[in-house]
């Protein structure tokens, strides 16, 4: 016979639950887009095979011609393809080696089908092995048509950057 009052509280308290549930549901959905997360895509490096959008390189040396340092190539760019537009851009950096003594420039640019870039990031850093960062996210820039994104790692600036690993990727977000 004890259980009959909590039976009946139990019952009284069901609705009033479910009436909260309701009202907190329905104060997510009225909030509708504010919560909207957007969707990303990595994007695939140019020149890649195609099987992963990440990219592991080293900072290698510049390459010196007969015509000046500037005219040779180093791997301190890579380029990622935009293949339809985006709301936003991330660019993420992971070290896979370190030296303390070193410091390592990263720079970013978003690069427009007019020929136009701009740079995103601009920094010197030191990061410990395995440790990550991301980028951004960046709006893409009303009136131009991203083309490419581009990361830019290591420089003569700094002789023991050279041989500095990491990993690199890009995505492109659709709010």
């Amino acid at each position: 016979m004890r259980s009959a009052p909590f039976r009946s509280a139990g019952h009284r308290l069901l609705p009033a639950l479910l009436m909260s549930a309701t009202v907190s549901v329905g104060a997510l959905l009225a909030a509708g887009p504010a919560l909207a997360v957007p969707v990303c895509t990595f994007l695939m490096p140019i020149g890649s095979n195609g099987t992963s959008p990440i990219v592991s390189k080293s900072v290698g040396a510049p390459k010196i011609t007969p015509y000046a340092m500037v005219l040779g190539r180093t791997n301190w760019n890579t380029d990622f393809a935009v293949n339809q537009p985006y709301n936003s851009y991330k660019f993420f950096f992971t070290a896979n080696s370190s030296d303390p003594n070193a410091k390592y420039p990263v720079q970013a640019y978003m690069k427009f089908s007019d020929g136009s870039n701009l740079q995103v990031v601009d920094e010197t850093m030191n990061p410990p092995i395995g440790t990550g960062r991301m980028f951004g996210p960046f709006a893409a820039v009303p009136g131009k048509q991203a083309s490419q994104m581009n990361f830019k790692v290591g420089t003569s600036a700094d002789p023991e950057a050279l041989g500095f690993s990491y990993r690199i990727s890009v995505q492109g977000c659709i709010d």
